[in-house]
């Protein structure tokens, strides 16, 4: 295992993931779990949603906590016999950006999809780790601002 870094030294950074999928998803939250690790940052709550569409109402609920710097939301939107995983991605992304703006929190996308097949969701569970680095380098940036 790489050597730990003090990149996310005094940042919390808490998880949402969805339960749908969850064969994919509990793979991209453990991940997560790796990279906060890796980085020096500390764990904050990790809440569990029904499915990503429900991931933006937690997310709030989580950024408006002072001991929350970050939130990182997972999920995976698998393509099925409707364009319903398009609506979902779109409302749901759509939705945590309008978040990160509004409580001037960072919140990493590592949801993957839409039209992606299980194969290539589960290809796609380092995503977690690259949500949980943009969300530590988005902090540490916010803060050289402020």
């Amino acid at each position: 295992m790489p050597k730990r870094t003090s990149e996310g030294q005094g940042i919390r950074v808490a998880i949402v993931a969805s339960e749908f999928n969850y064969d994919v998803t509990l793979l991209m939250v453990e991940r997560a779990k790796e990279e906060v690790a890796f980085l020096g940052a500390s764990l904050g709550p990790v809440v569990k949603t029904p499915g990503v569409y429900d991931v933006p109402l937690a997310a709030k609920v989580l950024l408006e906590r002072s001991d929350v710097d970050a939130v990182v939301a997972l999920g995976a939107v698998i393509e099925g016999e409707t364009n319903h995983d398009e609506v979902v991605m779109n409302q749901a992304t759509r939705k945590l950006a309008d978040l990160a703006v509004d409580y001037g929190k960072p919140i990493g996308l590592g949801i993957s999809g839409p039209g992606e097949t299980r194969l290539q969701a589960q290809d796609r569970i380092e995503n977690a780790g690259n949500a949980v680095r943009a969300a530590v380098k988005m902090v540490r940036r916010l803060r050289e601002l402020r």
